[in-house]
């Protein structure tokens, strides 16, 4: 059984990248990506100011994530990719470049998200957008490939969820 692709989704402070990241150790063949990384220096400079970037601002950063994903695919490899995929047209903008991706919502109350977010420091977006992308959010659809994981528990028990679903699903 081969592991799919992989989106860990949601919003900021959600624990995407810790749980990405793990994920990939875990996984044979595993490449961490963050979609953080491929956002142009215009849209983090636009975040950074507090500003929430539009669906235009997104369009090829959604287009790059999924060909960064469809890279590692072709290499050989099993990407998982941290990315925010708040809506359903991001997810498929995505899937347009990895169309086997599994998408796997991280959904977290939301005062652990405010806390979280005050206790980071150094990143390039500020608190004052989780409203923005709370409002974003579409949790996934029925037709969606994907699992919502609550996380109320350290990101070691997330990992081990995520893995126990695809073992059991694929």
């Amino acid at each position: 059984m081969s592991t799919p692709p992989l989106v860990i989704m949601g919003v900021s402070a959600s624990g995407k990248s810790t749980v990405a990241a793990a994920l990939a150790a875990r996984i044979g063949g595993g490449t961490y990506l963050d979609a953080d990384d491929l956002h142009s220096a215009a849209n983090r400079a636009k975040m950074h100011g507090g500003v929430p970037l539009t669906d235009v601002d997104r369009a090829p950063w959604l287009d790059a994530v999924g060909r960064a994903m469809g890279d590692v695919t072709r290499a050989g490899g099993v990407p998982v990719m941290a990315c925010s995929a708040l809506k359903r047209d991001y997810r498929r903008r995505i899937l347009a470049g990895e169309p086997a991706a599994l998408f796997v919502l991280l959904d977290v109350e939301r005062t652990e998200l405010e806390r979280r977010l005050h206790e980071r420091k150094g990143h390039f977006m500020p608190a004052s957008l989780l409203n923005s992308q709370l409002a974003t959010l579409e949790p996934l659809g029925p037709d969606e490939p994907g699992l919502t994981v609550h996380v109320t528990n350290p990101s070691d028990d997330v990992t081990e969820t995520v893995l126990a679903h695809i073992l059991t699903s694929r």
